[in-house]
């Protein structure tokens, strides 16, 4: 009983990983390293704060909206805080560079730095301490 309950959980395992979206290397690269890139770039000196705006927000979007479609996908369970984590800080930037938000003088660097550790913490953590996929058993009805 318990090879076959090994068997059946690695099976699981494999259907979630063909799945996620983090299994294409190019798909990936697409909607998070790339967006990523383009937030480290739009943060130097030669960005402007409308420009910084604009990057920010359409980049944490894109990543926000990937981690959600994914956690919906497959079940990755970082997904499930890193995509709402994404979308927030996504309003928080439009909020700021549009003055709705005030915040100090180094606004966009406390914002880059929350959302840098923000990143780490809500891909790592989440995995570390509940595993890499939801159980999906209970609540799809399919199994």
């Amino acid at each position: 009983m318990n090879i076959q309950r090994m068997t059946w959980v690695e099976a699981g395992t494999r259907a979630c990983k063909s799945r996620d979206l983090l299994s294409s290397p190019w798909l990936a690269f697409l909607v998070f390293w790339l967006p990523a890139i383009a937030i480290v770039v739009a943060g130097t000196p030669a960005c402007d704060g409308n420009q910084r705006t604009i990057v920010w927000t359409v980049a944490l979007s894109t990543m926000g909206i990937a981690c959600i479609a994914n956690a919906l996908r497959c079940g990755r369970v970082h997904c499930y805080v890193s995509g709402p984590f994404f979308l927030l800080m996504a309003l928080v930037t439009v909020l700021y560079g549009l003055g709705f938000m005030p915040l100090p003088r180094n606004g966009w660097n406390l914002i880059g730095l929350t959302t840098l550790v923000g990143a780490v913490a809500s891909c790592c953590l989440p995995e570390m301490l509940f595993g890499k996929y939801r159980d999906r058993r209970a609540g799809d009805g399919n199994q």
